[in-house]
């Protein structure tokens, strides 16, 4: 295959095509007429080409280049195989869904402004998609800095407020963090021999202690970025802070680059993945899935809520990867490919689906000003296209057959069902555990979305809290339709055709791996039917499970119909006792989670006033915090404002004691340095 038509060059190309409508952004106009017209929908042409780049990518042989930029003895080095192959698909087609939804939402924008989110969207866009192709720790280092530092900007978009730079600096701060653990992961990966392209980091061979300090540096870099505990504090924050199109991007694309990063180094660049290691993962993953959705149900702010459950999903994520560990770690290869599928494929569903949530989001933020579900209450009349969206998904989250997000989960619990097959009795009884965490997960994840849509869009309007901005009520305009039609189709064809995206992710578990499910098995399936493992032992069909739903509706209908003469007979609903309901009858977000908030009260920081009964003007205040700003971050931030108030005596401003620090490290020098 010619080098110009290459999916790596052609991959190469859409990268810089995304950089170069960054920089056309810029180009002075009176009203930003590039940006405002043309940037966001050639921004979503080119993450169509890079999807299909990244689709070709995975059926191919791996491809490499080497361009003469970078260091002198460092020259950039690019890679396509199947694994970032599948991340460019789910960049690509994720990123131009949103960037279609974007291009109507920021149409209103400020020219200024404008050009300014278009330079550094696209610049985000591009740096995510040269971290995927990097083949090398200097470029992926670059790249991933590029990475941060255009999402932080992007977030801090109305940096006047205090609350927004707030969340700025949280998440630069904890992103450097993990960009240090990543540095130093590669340092040991180098070990101070060859140079830092990833195919010398391949060839070395750690020690077995190296090699799991090495593991634990990326997990923990890596970590970071995903959002995992108690490296989380920013995802709450961040995400919700930043214009709607960019949370999308964020919780949907950026949080599985790490997830990507993860899988490259542990199960490429380190390989001989151990057990130990998955039991680390799977123990920060159940912890992460169970936290991330205890919180979200408490969360009354929309958008606050999704970015807890992307720490939810992410657990999740880090469930299957754990499991698909143990097994490799304790020669079952097979099993372990199913583990490692079930994880990428529920990465591709989590892209889909929050970026689908967060686009509802935003529409309803951009329409009525509100973000408070206390302040909503029946949307579906005034904005009924983005409520069909909106619970498309609300139930692919879920994990509601026959959408996207059951197949995933459902691939989780066959991982897990593979226990028996280890020799290890501890581990063996383990797994079932996490499995229930997971199924716990899933539970509680549907009520907090009964919950919102509930609130949100059902029910009679309710009185707002304080006055909200209202700049155009009504629905979604036509290209924020789109974009989001666009995600929920992803969710529907990932849910309904299964079998055609596992024999994808099976490629990939080969290429880091060696060895995936049977491909004749697979195969033999067909379309119509999901078979990891053995026919006997579990199957899905997600096609024949939709026509039993719509065959069971339709008969009920025809009975209905036919037993009732299609007679309809209107009366008042019964009232409970009170003639004239009224918007403050109905439950708030609060009061929603009230059971939930009692069974697991321990788990949170709530701080309440409950009204007495001679009350003269009673008032109920709840406020509930993350336990982790207690235990872990305030005690560290404490500790760090001590030590750098004692080191800052050493700065005294005069050049005489200057000078005396020089003559002691002098003195020292010669007595210690021979």
């Amino acid at each position: 295959m010619s080098a110009l038509v290459s999916p790596l060059a052609g991959s190469l190309i859409a990268a810089l095509s995304w950089l170069a409508i960054a920089a056309a952004s810029l180009v002075p106009s009176r009203n930003a007429a590039f940006a405002r017209r043309l940037a966001f929908p050639l921004g979503a042409l080119a993450g169509a080409a890079l999807a299909v780049f990244g689709l070709q990518a995975v059926w191919l042989p791996t491809q490499t280049l080497t361009l003469p930029l970078g260091l002198p003895d460092l020259p950039f080095h690019l890679r396509l195989d199947p694994l970032a192959g599948f991340f460019l698909l789910l960049l690509g087609s994720v990123g131009a869904g949103i960037s279609v939804y974007a291009a109507g939402y920021f149409r209103e924008e400020r020219s200024g402004r404008l050009a300014l989110i278009s330079l550094q969207y696209h610049v985000f866009l591009a740096s995510m998609a040269f971290v995927l192709i990097a083949d090398d720790a200097y470029l992926f280092m670059v790249s991933w800095e590029t990475m941060a530092l255009s999402s932080y900007f992007l977030v801090i978009t109305d940096h006047r407020q205090s609350a927004i730079r707030g969340a700025g600096f949280l998440y630069l701060l904890i992103a450097h963090l993990g960009a240090i653990a990543i540095l130093l992961c590669f340092g040991v990966l180098h070990g101070g021999r060859g140079d830092y392209s990833f195919e010398a980091l391949r060839a070395a061979r750690l020690e077995p202690a190296w090699a799991t300090v090495a593991f634990l540096l990326a997990f923990f870099g890596f970590g970071a970025k995903a959002g995992m505990i108690p490296l989380h504090a920013w995802l709450p924050e961040a995400p919700p802070a930043a214009p709607s199109p960019v949370s999308a991007l964020m919780s949907g694309i950026m949080l599985k680059t790490a997830i990507y990063g993860m899988v490259r180094v542990i199960y490429d660049l380190i390989g001989n993945v151990r057990w130990e290691w998955g039991l680390v993962v799977l123990a920060i993953g159940a912890g992460t899935t169970l936290f991330g959705v205890l919180y979200a149900l408490m969360q009354h702010d929309l958008k606050r809520l999704l970015a807890y459950h992307s720490v939810e999903n992410i657990g999740i994520i880090l469930l299957g990867l754990g499991m698909s560990m143990v097994f490799i770690g304790f020669g079952h290869p097979a099993a372990g490919a199913l583990g490692l599928i079930a994880a990428l494929y529920h990465t591709l569903n989590h892209a889909v689906f929050k970026g689908l949530l967060f686009l509802g989001a935003g529409s309803i933020l951009h329409s009525t000003g509100l973000r408070n579900l206390n302040d909503m209450g029946g949307l579906i009349r005034v904005m009924p296209r983005t409520a069909f969206y909106f619970l498309i998904g609300a139930l692919a989250i879920s994990a509601l057959p026959p959408l996207n997000g059951f197949v995933s989960e459902w691939l989780t619990f066959q991982t897990a069902l593979q226990a028996t097959i280890l020799q290890n009795g501890v581990v063996r009884s383990l797994l079932p555990l996490f499995a229930a965490t997971l199924a716990l997960a899933g539970a509680l994840t549907a009520m907090c979305f009964v919950k919102v849509y509930g609130i949100a869009f059902l029910g009679r309007p309710r009185e707002p809290g304080h006055p909200a901005p209202a700049p155009h009520v009504g629905d979604a305009g036509l290209m924020e339709r789109f974009g989001m039609a666009w995600l929920a189709g992803g969710c529907f064809v990932l849910g309904l055709f299964p079998s055609s995206f596992l024999l994808m992710l099976n490629r990939v578990s080969g290429s880091l791996t060696g060895r995936g499910l049977s491909e004749p098995a697979l195969a033999g399936s067909g379309w119509l039917w999901l078979v990891p493992t053995a026919p006997e032992q579990a199957s899905y069909s997600p096609v024949i499970f939709l026509m039993v739903i719509a065959a069971v509706t339709l008969f009920t209908f025809l009975l209905v119909r036919r037993f009732y003469h299609g007679r309809l007979r209107f009366a008042d609903p019964w009232d409970c006792g009170f003639p004239e309901q009224t918007s403050r009858m109905q439950d708030t977000a609060d009061a929603f989670g009230q059971p939930i908030r009692h069974v697991f009260g321990p788990l949170y920081r709530m701080q309440r006033d409950l009204p007495g009964p001679g009350d003269a003007a009673p008032r109920y205040f709840l406020k509930i915090e993350d336990r982790h700003w207690y235990w872990l971050y305030l005690p560290v931030a404490k500790a760090t404002e001590f030590i750098s108030s004692k080191i800052s005596l050493l700065q005294q401003g005069r050049i005489s004691i200057y000078l005396l620090y020089s003559f002691i490290t002098l003195i020292a020098l010669l007595v210690f340095v021979r």
